[in-house]
């Protein structure tokens, strides 16, 4: 199981691509309304938390291509000024801290090596505030900017890092 989380993780931008032209083709070709993909997002963020952003969503596909594909760049910080206007991010968002999948840590297994955080774009703009491994700071995956993208997860080297139920 956890080589093929590793898979899927790690050709996260095509299975964005996939899904995000999905969405779009659903919209523009086949009328579904705007409202319907607005539900369905709401919905995978009660689930799964703001995964619509990262896995499934046409214009976060364009933003990570004009981004760089969302890695560590001068570009970082305005990945999350795109998400302003939507309505999605802003529900999902919220209920990051309430999903039903999380990213949780085994801080018996945890060797504390930080490269976890070393890969979430969250903890790398603040890390001052946010942590995945460190007790004393907010947890970047329950963060209302974390899209669930899985870095971390897929860094751990020891699978400590899990995102399940």
């Amino acid at each position: 199981m956890k080589k093929i989380s590793k898979f899927l993780i790690t050709k996260r931008i095509f299975i964005l691509a996939l899904l995000g032209g999905a969405v779009y083709l659903a919209s523009s070709y086949l009328n579904i309304s705007i409202w319907y993909i607005i539900l369905f997002g709401i919905f995978t963020g009660v689930i799964f938390g703001k995964v619509f952003c990262r896995w499934m969503c046409p214009i976060g596909f364009m933003m990570e291509m004009i981004m760089g594909g969302g890695n560590k760049s001068q570009f970082s910080s305005m990945y999350q000024y795109h998400k302003l206007g939507c309505p999605i991010a802003w529900a999902s968002g919220l209920l990051n801290k309430w999903s039903l999948f999380r990213i949780k840590i085994n801080t018996d297994t945890c060797i504390s090596c930080g490269k976890c955080d070393k890969e979430c774009y969250i903890s790398s703009l603040e890390p001052a505030k946010f942590s995945l491994y460190r007790p004393e700071k907010k947890k970047s995956g329950d963060s209302y900017s974390c899209s669930k993208c899985l870095k971390c997860v897929a860094a751990c080297p020891n699978g400590s890092l899990k995102y399940k139920i």
